[in-house]
């Protein structure tokens, strides 16, 4: 009787990753068009064709297959952590809502008047270094280390006033517990010298789709010619 309930066991364990294998490869195997042009934005078709605005011929994405590859978490993922954050619209999140895409974080408060406005100019440039058929790829995320003080409203006039309006820009408002978990992660130290001040490590990170820190950058104004190399690698082998 206990052979018998181990075959049956062992048996539905070798069809359950049979199937699980071939949804994946179903998956995997989708191919994406889109018009090289990008007349209709990011619009993707499943079969091969023209473009209906300028006709020219649709070229193969690897879009979808990124998409599906993204949902894989690992153990160490940052998208494990369950804390919640309110970003610069007031719109709460988790970061596993940010999956998908190659992230560029960094940690600052928005009354800082040294340090953070030079590793916010760090981040822009890093930016702007990012080629344009790379950007939608990529996320640049701001979390504030003041999350008393740092509410979306303050967050919201914040990226106003540093050029952090478009798209690919968030800011982040968690909780006490969340910033200093989330610190942790990243190995950045901080700590509250006055109602209005903080001492804190200056570093950029850089976590591929899947959530996996794969590079750091310390310092202020410092070379970023290996961080941009590093996110576009990403982009590129996800």
């Amino acid at each position: 009787m206990k052979t018998l309930k181990y075959l049956i066991v062992l048996i539905i364990t070798v069809t359950s990753l049979s199937s699980c294998n071939t949804s994946t490869s179903k998956e995997n195997s989708k191919v994406a068009y889109q018009c090289p042009m990008k007349c209709e934005g990011d619009k993707v078709y499943l079969e091969q064709g023209a473009c209906p605005v300028c006709k020219m011929d649709l070229k193969p994405t690897s879009k979808m297959v990124k998409k599906v590859l993204s949902t894989m978490i690992s153990d160490e993922s940052i998208f494990n952590l369950t804390s919640k954050w309110n970003n610069q619209d007031n719109k709460e999140i988790e970061l596993k809502e940010l999956k998908g895409k190659t992230l560029v974080m960094v940690m600052i408060y928005t009354t800082c008047k040294a340090a953070c406005p030079r590793l916010t100019a760090d981040m822009r440039n890093i930016n702007a270094k990012i080629p344009n058929e790379l950007k939608e790829d990529v996320q640049f995320v701001l979390v504030s280390i003041d999350p008393e003080n740092d509410t979306p409203e303050k967050l919201k006039a914040f990226a106003e006033e540093n050029f952090l309006t478009e798209d690919q820009w968030t800011l982040l408002q968690g909780t006490e517990s969340g910033v200093r978990e989330f610190a942790n992660v990243l190995a950045v130290k901080y700590k509250q010298i006055s109602p209005l001040d903080f001492s804190h490590s200056n570093i950029i990170s850089v976590f591929n789709p899947g959530g996996e820190l794969v590079h750091q950058q310390e310092g202020l104004g410092v070379d970023n010619k290996e961080t941009i190399t590093k996110i576009i690698e990403t982009i590129k082998t996800y």
